[in-house]
């Protein structure tokens, strides 16, 4: 049986109402010190888990937080989750609310780090190629 797209839906909605509330309802201070934005959030096929993938960026010189740092936003997350299911619950009408999990999003980093493998390669670009 096929994925369906209602998963896709339901997440993409879970993503807007948590970016809002990020912005205007939720005042902890373990956000003040970065920028958070949710990515992207994956709904099992049943409907019963979301997990929202998050991006954070520090404020000031360092823009890489630290695991501490990290872990005090998934904690902020984890004491605001009530919150989040009773906006969605509010906005979306289901029966079941998803219970959420929250994962810090690796992409940048992996492709960061794929950066600086490829660049170590020594592979010639395109346009050096061409000149030759």
């Amino acid at each position: 049986m096929g994925k369906g797209y209602r998963p896709g839906r339901l997440g993409e909605e879970i993503r807007k109402i948590t970016s809002d509330m990020l912005l205007r309802e939720l005042k902890d201070p373990r956000f003040a010190t970065s920028m958070v934005s949710v990515t992207a959030v994956d709904v099992s096929l049943d409907g019963s888990y979301a997990t929202l993938y998050l991006t954070a960026f520090g404020l000031g010189k360092h823009s890489e937080l630290s695991q501490e740092e990290k872990e005090d936003i998934l904690k902020a997350f984890q004491s605001a989750k009530g919150k989040i299911r009773t906006e969605i619950g509010r906005k979306v009408k289901l029966r079941h609310i998803p219970e959420l999990l929250f994962k810090f999003d690796t992409s940048m980093e992996y492709g960061r780090h794929m950066d600086e493998v490829l660049s170590k390669l020594d592979i010639p670009k395109e346009d050096e190629e061409d000149e030759e």
